[in-house]
Parts: structure tokens; sequence; C-alpha cells
């Protein structure tokens, strides 16, 4: 995998991560290889697992999305099944943009991105609060994005 992560192939995913539909023939010209090249380089890297997908990244700003809360969950139980519920439950919910099983004081994080507080509030009292096995919560609200990503920087 090592193989793959060539000073030219952290070029090609750099300038894909910053603009996925930049054309061949230009992400070529900015790494200095030809189209053809480039092409199998990406193939490479897609099929080797370091390329996942493509996406359009949605403004929450101009969507109306821009309250962010992260908020620590603890669960009642915590054996496998119920995690599993957990996990089916929490993917159901789209306002949940990301969440992570943790290590720690508590069980699982959540990000989750609404119009405002009293949105916020709806969301919590009808979703996460009903999900499988929450014993606690505890919401953490965002006062400013210093730095927000989708992905590795390189």
């Amino acid at each position: 995998m090592t193989d793959l992560l060539d000073p030219i192939n952290r070029r090609i995913l750099a300038e894909l991560s910053t603009n996925a539909r930049l054309p061949v023939t230009e992400l070529a010209r900015k790494v200095g290889l030809s189209k053809t090249p480039v092409a199998l380089r990406i193939r490479q890297l897609e099929e080797a697992g370091l390329i996942t997908g493509y996406r359009a990244i949605l403004s929450p700003v101009r969507l109306g999305l821009t309250h962010v809360t992260y908020v620590e969950v603890r669960m009642t139980d915590t054996r496998q099944k119920a995690l599993e519920a957990f996990n089916a439950a929490v993917r159901a919910i789209p306002e949940v943009e990301e969440c992570y099983m943790i290590a720690g004081g508590f069980d699982y994080l959540l990000k989750v991105r609404s119009r405002d507080m009293a949105h916020y509030r709806q969301i919590m009292a009808d979703r996460i609060s009903c999900l499988p096995h929450v014993n606690a919560t505890s919401s953490h609200v965002a006062m400013e994005a210093v730095i927000e990503q989708n992905g590795p920087r390189l």
C-alpha cells in the first residue's frame, strides 16, 4: 500500500480531494504526467481502496443547517446486539452527520447538524433520546468551525 503513496499519487489524491471533478487532462498537467498514466494511477488508487468514491459536498450554510451540536451518548447496554441496534438506528437519522464509538467516559459521540436550537431540541427529543439502549446524553454546541473538512488532508 505504501508503494502507491509515492509523491505523484499523493499530489493526485490532494488535487482530487480539493476538486473531484477536475478533468484528467488538467490533473495530468498539474502533476506533470500525461493523461494515460494519470488515469491508470487513479484506477489503481480506486482499486486499492484509497479512493472510495466521489460526491458533491453540500453547503450547510446555504441549506440553512448552521447549528452544530456534539452529543455524548451513554448506553444502558454495551453488548454486541445492543451496539448493533444503536448503530442501525442512528444511521437512519439524517441530521446525524457523524457517529463514533468512543473509548472513555461515554460510549458514542454524535455530530448533529440542524437549523437552530429549536430544531436541535426536536431532533434530540424525537430521535436521539429514543435510540435503543440510550441511558443519558450530554450536548455541546459548537460556536464556530475553525477547521471543518471532509476527509484527511494530505
